[in-house]
């Protein structure tokens, strides 16, 4: 396990772990990479400094890490099924929909779908935010 610093194209900084050197390059080419905080799929590492140490990590804390990690995904996975089972899929038109549900007072439909930056920052202009979820892949 390897965690990264790392920042999106306005510059805001998160970190997150990956299972090797080799993950970083690989999720950010797949374009599976997305900044926290505004969703954009612009991210590079930022500069970091190793922790060094005088002695192995405990297997132990390898051990909790991989659960804790593994259980976070299950997590997700229900929370996907969650979404899948409870809320209608509108793909890529989530923006226009989103805005007719909000302006229909009387309506009670849960859609979910993609946007780009762009169209959320515009539906963020007009007081409607979006939450982000990240898609953990089912067969992954």
């Amino acid at each position: 396990m390897i965690k990264y610093n790392l920042k999106c194209e306005k510059d805001h900084e998160f970190e997150s772990w990956f299972s090797d050197s080799n993950e970083f390059e690989k999720l950010e080419k797949k374009k599976l990479l997305e900044c926290i905080y505004c969703s954009s799929k612009k991210i590079q590492k930022s500069i970091m400094s190793p922790m060094v140490s005088g002695s192995k990590p405990k297997l132990n804390n390898v051990k909790f890490l991989e659960k804790d990690l593994s259980n976070k995904k299950k997590d997700l996975l229900k929370l996907r099924e969650f979404i899948e089972k409870n809320f209608d899929y509108v793909g890529d038109k989530l923006s226009e929909k989103v805005r007719e549900v909000y302006y229909d007072k009387n309506s009670k439909k849960s859609i979910y779908g993609t946007t780009t930056v762009k169209e959320r920052e515009e539906l963020l202009d007009e007081g409607i935010d979006l939450i982000s979820v990240p898609w953990i892949r089912k067969d992954n």
